[in-house]
């Protein structure tokens, strides 16, 4: 009876669309004198938009029981994030969709593999939760790598088994970021099997391999990865592209590749485009925008406007198999984006499925709920081993060079101790799921720290914890400040805590609004540049990378400094 209720109403709903669209009834909405993005004919164009039942019923001359005046305005479908960790946005799903609707999101594909290596599937349920009743669609991508290397210690392990299930869930819409390509080009069965997994269920498969050229790369493609986003000349992306991956040009805030990839947004080469920011921290949401920032800063270096906007809607959409979405067209979700010209692109309203929610403040929706079981276990996710005065002592290591702007470090040599006059810092990675007491130490340098220590629970991908330091006593007191407040960030100088940011949820993830978390992590920031460190990195984004091993050249881990090339550990 249930199932033929529910088709009777589908079945009611569609005869009402097409009296709608077929003008024999008032729409609900109709967007008057539209000059609208036409993402098929690649041009603007003039009509009303009429909207009925979520959907744009009908292009033409419409009358609506509500009518939206766009006259001299632009509307655009709604703005897509092909590849993002909602995590790294430091709040709660709920608050990041309050801080890109302002921003014309209306859809963003996450790979949740940072809570996953934390909490394992019990971290994808938290996230499928934490995401089920938002004003902006979010698509899931299963995490492929947990840990990203058997060379990590995660707080768990998703072998194929663990993931299966997941493939039936509407949400999800195949296998983020292959991050093992190492394990790829070996054949290894347990990550072929996962793309192999995700095939038979006819889903996409993300790929994440930097620099990968040549007949290894061949390999990779031909095992079934589509996409990448790791790539960071326009030589690399062009060679990846020609192989017949699509390549999502990111900008986040610790990896910036728009500048770089610019050159792709040309007519040879953007219809295998896409825009993605990957890492997005509060203080970027809020003051330099989301997509929409990747979309004026392409228009404003010379990029034609219909291409940039397509790159940012309909490419995702179509790759990803959306197939209602990133248009504006009959049959499309009304997710529509009305903006007050290409040139300035300040979003005016947003709706999504025909509801306004953004009119110059996002309008009220219900906050998603979280099973109390899973909240207790993602808010009890610290377990260390009691630590020494010597926890951090090494006599000789390979120093980590970091790179402005980029998350690739290169092999600086070795070192036998801290060198402040050479920017040669010290780093350790503390396993911090099971109190194994492992503890890997090395040096860095380009950090720029001159007094102090900080630490923080976000160390991708396995989420140890991770600290860099210009001595041992401040470097074991941020961490075991870490421990007391369940995860976060940590700022110590000659043993005080300058400051710190409370991350309770699996050590990722603030329980507060996105502005009391941004105020704090801007007051983070103040101190850890009077500290002295480097301004072409971001404090803790860009310390947070140094651990993972699938970015050359070296990183840190429990064990030690490891190679990404050589895949071997200096302990």
């Amino acid at each position: 009876m249930e199932k033929t209720n529910r088709f009777d109403e589908k079945l009611e709903r569609k005869r009402r669309i097409i009296r709608v669209a077929h003008q024999e009834e008032k729409a609900d909405i109709v967007i008057k004198n539209a000059h609208y993005l036409d993402v098929f004919a690649n041009e603007f164009s003039d009509a009303d938009i009429a909207i009925a039942e979520g959907l744009i019923v009908g292009i033409g001359s419409y009358r609506g029981m509500k009518e939206i005046d766009a006259t001299g305005k632009v509307l655009i479908p709604g703005l897509i994030d092909a590849h993002i960790h909602l995590e790294s946005s430091l709040v709660l799903p709920d608050e990041f969709a309050r801080a890109v609707l302002p921003h014309g999101t209306t859809c963003v594909i996450t790979d949740p593999h940072e809570i996953a290596n934390v909490l394992g599937t019990k971290g994808i349920d938290y996230m499928l939760e934490a995401t089920s009743n938002l004003p902006i669609d979010v698509h899931f991508m299963l995490p492929s790598c947990v840990p990203a290397t058997p060379h990590d210690e995660s707080g768990a392990i998703l072998d194929v088994a663990a993931l299966d299930t997941y493939y039936h869930h509407p949400k999800v819409l195949g296998l983020a970021e292959m991050m093992d390509y190492v394990g790829i080009l070996k054949g290894d069965p347990q990550v072929v099997g996962k793309i192999v997994q995700s095939q038979i269920h006819h889903k996409k498969i993300d790929g994440h391999a930097p620099d990968l050229s040549g007949d290894d790369l061949n390999a990779y493609v031909a095992a079934g990865v589509y996409s990448d986003h790791e790539c960071f000349t326009i030589e690399n992306a062009i060679e990846k592209l020609k192989r017949g991956q699509f390549i999502m040009i990111r900008e986040g805030t610790a990896a910036q590749n728009l500048d770089a990839l610019m050159g792709l947004l040309i007519p040879q080469y953007y219809s295998r485009c896409m825009f993605a920011t990957d890492d997005k921290h509060p203080h970027e949401l809020l003051e330099h925008g989301h997509i929409d920032s990747m979309v004026k800063r392409a228009i404003k270096a010379g990029v034609d406007p219909i291409i940039a906007l397509k790159v940012a809607t309909h490419h995702a959409a179509r790759y990803f198999l959306l197939n209602n979405k990133g248009a504006i067209a009959p049959g499309y979700l009304a997710d529509l984006v009305i903006i007050d010209s290409i040139e300035n692109f300040h979003v005016e309203t947003v709706l999504k499925k025909g509801k306004n929610v953004f009119d110059g403040v996002v309008l009220p929706f219900v906050k998603s709920e979280v099973s109390p079981i899973l909240h207790t276990q993602a808010t009890h996710s610290i377990h260390i081993a009691p630590l020494s005065q010597n926890s951090f002592m090494v006599k000789e290591a390979p120093i980590i060079g970091m790179e402005k702007g980029q998350i690739v470090t290169t092999n600086r040599g070795r070192a036998h101790s801290i060198n402040l006059t050479q920017d040669i810092l010290k780093i350790a990675m503390i396993e911090r799921h099971h109190a194994t007491g492992h503890i890997g130490v090395g040096f860095i340098q380009g950090y720029g720290l001159s007094t102090g220590a900080i630490a923080t629970s976000i160390a991708h991908d396995a989420h140890n914890i991770i600290v860099v330091g210009t001595n041992d006593e401040d470097i074991k007191t941020a961490v075991e400040r870490i421990d007391m407040i369940h995860g976060g960030m940590v700022i110590v100088e000659k043993g005080v805590v300058k400051g710190e940011l409370s991350l309770p949820i699996a050590g990722l993830i603030s329980d507060q609004p996105l502005e009391v978390v941004n105020n704090q992590l801007k007051h983070l920031h103040t101190i850890a540049r009077q500290m002295g460190v480097n301004e072409s990195i971001d404090p803790f984004m860009s310390l947070s990378f140094m651990s993972l091993t699938v970015i050359p050249e070296l990183r840190i881990t429990t064990h030690g400094i490891f190679d990404v090339h050589t895949q071997t550990c200096h302990h």
